[in-house]
């Protein structure tokens, strides 16, 4: 139990000392969680809410490969998105390969499904009166879209806290598509695999905590969000 002590205490000392390599892999985990993010929110949002709102032909099959979406292996993504962005695929000559914004686009399709599938199953909670009601009141369709997506914003929110978390802690895309380079595409979940197969376990805590606090006040805004 020494060095577990030992190591904490080392990577209390690494953060409030502001060591480098600690806060470059912190910087990269921000950029491209935000940037993957931001992507998946603009093409998840208006599909969930299509998905859930709309009645049509397929929708079944379109929500079994949706939840089938969700199980997909890190690893599985980064290896297609490697496919890809190499120089022998399609998106070779852009050069997407060992950057952030290569890792962005495999979280991307992380995030995706579940801010889909959850933002859908939201909405299909809505009192199917509501519209109705809205319509004797002279609503147009796109209040009616906003009234409806309002009263299920608490669904919502949920659904891009749990993308974010996803996104926010998964290795294998970031590991096979950014390379683990330090100083460049290092997240915070490569960096503590990294160090911790070399014994470098109080930079392992180090990120560790770093990654719970985000987590952590993640969930805080969110709850001072709904209590407000």
């Amino acid at each position: 139990m020494d060095f577990i002590i030992q190591g904490f205490f080392h990577a209390l000392h690494l953060l409030t000392a502001g060591d480098s390599s600690t806060w470059s892999a912190v910087s990269a985990t921000l950029k491209v969680s935000t940037l993957s993010m931001l992507f998946s929110v603009m093409a998840g949002l208006p599909c969930g809410f299509f998905l859930g709102y709309f009645d049509f032909k397929g929708k079944r099959g379109v929500r079994t490969l949706l939840d089938t979406m969700l199980a997909l292996p890190t690893v599985f993504i980064g290896l297609m998105i490697y496919a890809v962005i190499s120089s022998r695929g399609p998106l070779g000559d852009f050069n997407l390969l060992f950057t952030l914004a290569g890792i962005a686009m495999g979280q991307s399709i992380l995030a995706f499904p579940i801010i889909t599938a959850l933002t859908a199953s939201a909405v299909e909670t809505i009192d199917s009166q509501l519209k109705l009601t809205l319509i004797s009141l002279g609503a147009g369709k796109k209040d009616i879209m906003l009234t409806c997506m309002w009263e299920v914003r608490y669904g919502i929110v949920a659904a891009l806290v749990t993308a974010y978390g996803r996104v926010m802690t998964e290795v294998g895309i970031s590991m096979m598509v950014g390379g683990n380079i330090k100083w460049h595409t290092r997240t915070i979940t490569t960096a503590i695999a990294l160090e911790t197969g070399k014994g470098m376990f109080a930079n392992g805590i180090a990120l560790g905590l770093v990654l719970v606090s985000i987590a952590f006040a993640v969930n805080i805004s969110l709850f001072f969000l709904r209590k407000r």
